[in-house]
């Protein structure tokens, strides 16, 4: 390997390493010191993972995902918020009703607000992913005065997402695959993206082997009914309009992450964020990084989260 004599490759690979293992000594911390335990949200138990001690953010992973995508940012709050990532119901440890009602979006929201209520909370910092950023969003419409501050990952805001389904081509395109999951069931054999719905391809799309594995177990653990019931019951319908729907102006701060590379929600999406909320509104973009912002530009996510927080408290 003649070409690592050179000693600005050699300063860049070494450099690689420490990063790398950087990452991999936080998810192996993060597993050794997490607690665990459930609240419960009229008889169903949902399940959380907490880290950390001070005022408290609570995080709620998306499709198809658990309480562990939030591993980097566990390992960066924990010293200064008590991080509590949740498995949403369906989920890996989290009950998993049968009647697909039970996913309905007030039903979500119960769960938040049941895990505030646990720890002794009238309020929280919400953060939200995918599915977990529809939660965070309709979590913060409907009960606004439990939400300190309010933190987005790959979701826009609803009435973004509204107006381009409604005039975007491209997110009507990219946004196909929904429409399959609310019309199939999981056990069609083409259901995830022409491909049958289990563990293995459900997280196909984590990089790490390591933490492959961990998903692996938890999605053998999950309901694909239950996945599926979240587009089911919640997913939004396009029409023939271009006006935003109503939706109540926000009053707390927000703060939005989005992976530029994502293939299913367009950026276009976030275009007016700020004239829907009544207060400092910070949007950070992560070129080269796709839907899991979170995992794909890690130090960005987790960094700016921890300065955005701290700045607030």
């Amino acid at each position: 390997m003649q070409f690592l004599k050179h000693p600005s490759l050699v300063k860049k690979v070494a450099a690689l390493a420490l990063l790398a293992s950087f990452f991999t000594n936080a998810q192996a911390d993060i597993l050794d010191e997490v607690e665990h335990g459930y609240a419960d949200n009229n008889g169903v138990k949902i399940h959380y993972a907490t880290v950390g001690e001070g005022p408290l953010v609570v995080m709620i992973h998306g499709f198809p995902d658990f309480w562990y995508s939030w591993r980097h940012q566990m390992e960066g709050l924990k010293d200064n918020f008590k991080v509590v990532a949740i498995d949403q119901r369906g989920y890996n440890l989290s009950d998993q009703p049968q009647d697909e009602s039970s996913y309905a979006m007030r039903n979500l929201i119960g769960d938040v607000a049941a895990v505030i209520r646990h720890f002794g909370e009238e309020k929280a910092n919400i953060v939200g992913h995918d599915w977990g950023g529809s939660v965070s969003w309709q979590f913060a419409f409907a009960l606004p005065q439990m939400v300190e501050n309010l933190v987005i990952l790959n979701l826009p805001h609803p009435n973004g997402m509204a107006r381009e389904f409604a005039i975007n081509q491209e997110q009507r395109e990219n946004s196909g695959y929904a429409s399959t999951f609310i019309a199939g069931k999981p056990t069609d054999p083409d259901i995830f993206f022409g491909q049958p719905m289990n563990p293995q391809t459900l997280s196909g799309w984590v990089v790490d082997p390591a933490a492959r594995e961990k998903y692996v177990e938890a999605f053998g653990r999950s309901s694909f009914d239950g996945m599926l019931a979240y587009y089911k019951q919640n997913y939004p319908r396009g029409d023939s309009s271009n006006a935003a729907p109503s939706a109540p102006i926000l009053n707390m701060p927000v703060l939005v992450f989005h992976g530029l590379e994502d293939t299913a929600l367009h950026s276009d999406g976030l275009n007016n964020t700020w004239d829907w909320i009544d207060a400092d509104t910070t949007i950070v973009t992560a070129p080269g990084a796709s839907h899991f912002v979170q995992q794909d530009a890690a130090e960005l996510v987790t960094n700016t989260l921890k300065w955005w927080l701290m700045a607030r408290q």
